[in-house]
């Protein structure tokens, strides 16, 4: 496989397709060696070695979701990640992409209520890979922040807000997390408000930098072809040139609802989207893969779930139809969502809550608990059959300060849920009096 080929794969984004067959072979069928240490700095380090392909995969995970914004400034966090790629050590962001292009190198990231990410995907020989962490480097520690950047970016931000404002899966979401977490920092929407972007000044997007992207509280997943002593020279080089900010305290608390809330958004189009839900459960809840499990059965698990049976299958009442549980630093959502016609809305909406009323009282079959983790423990192989899938893991892991031998024990975890470990947990924490519902496009509210 020549040089150039790859440099053409990595940069292409085929590179995770075309190789994870091969990664599969090897790591998907045995247990994945998590080596773990902490930097000079104090950042914590999880790395993967894997000399299969000639790829080294990095990314720097930073307390600095849009659950550190403020009302006052939502949008700060989001933008300062974003901010970052664009300018840093007098680079430009057209230098910055030239410089990555140069080697084949891919920078990216991502962003949520917990977490702000920067990755990098390079090769691993030497000219490459020295010359891609150099630049990632200056990201990381040096952003500039231009003024005319912002400028722009923040114009285009206020336009894809002004957009969503206009689409009900946008309308139902933000109503959604309002109501459900309140004055709660989770509640704030991760692009931020039309307002609060417009008054956003570079020095704001400083001070976050300075307080929330700290080595302190820095997570660094590495995994690919580099050795265990070059990950230690990799992630010193990261770390050493971040804030010396003391790490970001937890986020606050979440208190579930105490009263049933219902609201009815009118809406031109010519379907109702519905979302229905609670407070959920944390990333380290023990109740989490009773939860999983019992959650695929009702309905995570598509055209083999009771909800899309019940509600699509059999009445024909929805499009679509799903539930999940969102998995957090702090409590994260459980919710449904539905969409249906709008003269179905309402017996749609009862069904579903006659499937969950059923579910909770019931519990799940021994066929349907067993046809569940046949499916999940089956399709685990895929979870971790790419280098980029094993980082997002190891991103996780490291975050949310899960044991390292997580992977090791998904499928034992899976194994062992019973049918009345489901009931128990589902009954305790989920209370379907006070759920939070939003209907956008319900005719009622025209």
């Amino acid at each position: 496989m020549s040089l150039q080929y790859i440099k053409r794969i990595v940069t292409s984004g085929f590179f995770i397709v075309s190789t994870g067959l091969m990664f599969a072979t090897t790591s998907a069928q045995a247990a994945v060696k998590i080596q773990q240490w902490q930097t000079t700095a104090g950042s914590a380090v999880y790395f993967v070695e894997n000399h299969d392909l000639p790829i080294l995969d990095l990314s720097v995970n930073f307390a600095a979701g849009s659950a550190r914004d403020t009302a006052e400034k939502s949008g700060v966090a989001s933008i300062t990640r974003y901010l970052m790629t664009l300018g840093a050590a007098g680079m430009s962001d057209e230098a910055i992409a030239n410089q990555f292009a140069d080697v084949g190198a891919v920078l990216g990231g991502s962003f949520d209520a917990d977490r702000a990410a920067l990755s990098l995907r390079t090769l691993s020989s030497e000219r490459e890979r020295l010359q891609a962490l150099n630049v990632f480097t200056q990201i990381l520690q040096k952003p500039d922040f231009p003024n005319v950047v912002l400028a722009r970016e923040k114009a285009r931000i206020i336009s894809g807000l002004q957009e969503s404002a206009t689409q009900p899966e946008s309308i139902s979401t933000k109503a959604f997390m309002s109501a459900l977490y309140g004055n709660h920092p989770y509640s704030l929407d991760d692009s931020g408000e039309i307002d609060t972007v417009a008054a956003i000044k570079p020095d704001d997007l400083r001070a976050f930098y300075q307080q929330f992207y700290g080595a302190k509280g820095a997570v660094i997943a590495i995994i690919g072809d580099v050795t265990r002593e070059q990950a230690q020279q990799i992630a010193e080089s990261l770390s050493a040139g971040l804030p010396a900010s003391p790490a970001p305290a937890p986020i606050a608390a979440v208190t579930a609802p105490s009263q049933a809330k219902e609201q009815r958004i009118a809406h031109p189009a010519s379907q109702s989207h519905i979302l229905l839900g609670y407070t959920g459960i944390k990333r380290n809840d023990p109740d989490l893969f009773p939860l999983y499990v019992g959650n695929y059965i009702l309905g995570g698990g598509g055209f083999v779930s009771r909800l899309t049976e019940e509600v699509r299958e059999k009445r024909g009442l929805v499009y679509s139809v799903y539930s999940y549980f969102m998995p957090m630093a702090e409590v994260g959502p459980f919710q449904i969502g539905l969409q249906t016609k709008k003269d179905q809305a309402e017996a749609a909406l009862a069904l579903v809550h006659e499937t969950l009323e059923k579910f909770l009282k019931n519990g799940v079959t021994e066929a349907e608990l067993k046809a569940a983790k046949a499916n999940i423990i089956g399709g685990f192989p895929m979870r971790i059959d790419s280098n980029k899938k094993i980082l997002d893991y190891l991103s996780v892991i490291g975050f949310y300060k899960l044991p390292l031998t997580y992977l090791d024990g998904y499928n034992k975890n899976v194994e062992s849920v019973t049918a009345a470990q489901i009931k128990d947990a589902f009954n305790r924490r989920l209370n379907t009096q006070n759920f939070v519902t939003v209907i956008v496009g319900d005719p009622s509210a025209q």
